[in-house]
């Protein structure tokens, strides 16, 4: 998905996990704090989409690299590779943090400053879990995710 629509992408708001995968140590900066590392590796970052333009207009964004830093998240996707992202029509991203819980926490507070309960919204994906894994676990809620594969990973599979 570039910044055209994602064929595959739902409509309207929703949550979402994007895919995301760091080749070199990376620092992050949350606020005034002290820069974070970030090791090489996988990563999932759970966001929502309840603003203008929903899933679509949020995914469309995060997939792509030239961008103003806005959020957390865009020091990663600037830099990273996004491999694609799961989206959830009408979903809440602090459930699928809940339900993607088996997952370590690489730093505390990303992407949750706006949110009362969550350690994170990003969180580190291991090789040894498979896609099917996530998949199986963000589908726990009865509502199954789409994935939506970025246009750079063509050989990437979820």
């Amino acid at each position: 998905m570039s910044s055209a629509t994602h064929p595959d992408c739902p409509p309207g708001p929703g949550a979402y996990v994007v895919a995301i995968a760091i080749t070199a140590p990376l620092a992050v900066r949350l606020r005034n704090a002290v820069a974070a590392r970030l090791r090489p590796g996988r990563y999932l970052y759970c966001g929502s989409a309840y603003g203008p333009g929903g899933l679509q207009a949020r995914l469309a964004r995060h997939f792509r690299q030239h961008k103003s830093i806005r959020w957390h998240i865009d020091q990663l996707t600037t830099v990273g590779e996004v491999l694609g992202a799961w989206a959830i029509a009408g979903g809440d991203e602090c459930e699928l943090v809940a339900r993607l819980g088996f997952l370590p926490v690489p730093i505390e507070g990303f992407g949750a400053t706006d949110c009362g309960h969550c350690r994170s919204h990003l969180l580190r994906w291991p090789s040894r879990v498979s896609a099917r894994a996530i998949r199986t676990a963000l589908a726990s809620g009865g509502e199954a995710p789409v994935w939506l594969q970025a246009s750079a990973t063509p050989g990437f599979r979820a």
